[in-house]
């Protein structure tokens, strides 16, 4: 899966987001693992997690596990807006925060969840292992990626070790896993500059005006003076890059004479 808006880091063939490596290991069987969720009365149900896969639609369950606010944590539990599904979604820490925005930017991801499901089996010695994955995505083809979130200094053991079971059970429901660590700082600033303009009030009438003009790869600070007044045309210029009916390269910041162009369909999304 690969962004139009060029963005190259350590990525899966299965799925563009960045992958902490870690050792091959020995997993437990995916049709002894148990899913537990909240359903709509807020009910906590559990069910055989191949089951709750298929039938559940768990980016529209409420986290099943609370974050609590840390002591010399620099960023607390709080909400995001996402343009995505236009609705809000909670987050837990700061790389939880990182990897929504990043979600909520990546075209073939309609919905997103914070902690929605958690998911219980054996270990060795027969006691009971559980393990609530960070987020959890829908994405476009119907198959959902639930996905942890390493910081700055990795994945702790303990994740990492529970990492192999869970992306085995992800892959036998036909889904995705990811241990993410942090994009490239330039990925990250740019990605967080235009999600300041992700919203539909940014777009508007001109958005069809800045696809005709971007035909061909134009610096963004000409496109816009060619558009109009720059205080109009900027933020509406800005909101076709996070919709991505303009493609960039973001692995170096962006700047007025960054070459934009429009994407092959046109509509972005």
């Amino acid at each position: 899966m690969r962004m139009p808006n060029t963005v190259r880091h350590r990525e899966d063939p299965r799925c563009g987001l960045d992958v902490v490596p870690g050792p091959v290991r020995r997993h437990v069987d995916p049709g002894l693992v148990q899913a537990r969720f909240i359903n709509d009365a807020g009910e906590a149900v559990q069910m055989p997690w191949l089951q709750a896969a298929g039938e559940q639609p768990l980016e529209d369950c409420a986290p099943v596990r609370a974050f609590p606010a840390l002591k010399g944590r620099r960023i607390a539990p709080g909400w995001v807006w996402m343009a995505t599904s236009r609705c809000m979604v909670h987050y837990g820490f700061g790389a939880m925060r990182t990897q929504e925005m990043l979600l909520d930017f990546d075209p073939q991801v309609v919905a997103v969840a914070c902690s929605p499901v958690e998911l219980l089996w054996r270990g060795r010695r027969g006691e009971v292992v559980s393990h609530t994955p960070h987020l959890m995505a829908r994405l476009a083809d119907g198959s959902g990626l639930l996905m942890d979130c390493a910081g700055r200094r990795g994945a702790g053991r303990q994740l990492v070790r529970r990492a192999a079971h869970v992306e085995a059970a992800a892959v036998a429901a036909g889904w995705h896993y990811r241990l993410s660590g942090p994009p490239l700082p330039a990925v990250e600033a740019n990605v967080r500059w235009l999600a300041g303009y992700r919203h539909p009030r940014c777009g508007g009438r001109l958005l069809g005006e800045v696809s005709e003009c971007f035909r061909r790869p134009t610096p963004l600070v000409e496109g816009v003076h060619a558009l109009g007044d720059p205080i109009v045309v900027w933020p509406v210029v800005f909101h076709a890059l996070w919709r991505q009916i303009l493609s960039a390269q973001l692995e170096v910041p962006l700047h007025e004479r960054t070459v934009a162009v429009t994407s092959e369909n046109g509509a972005g999304r």
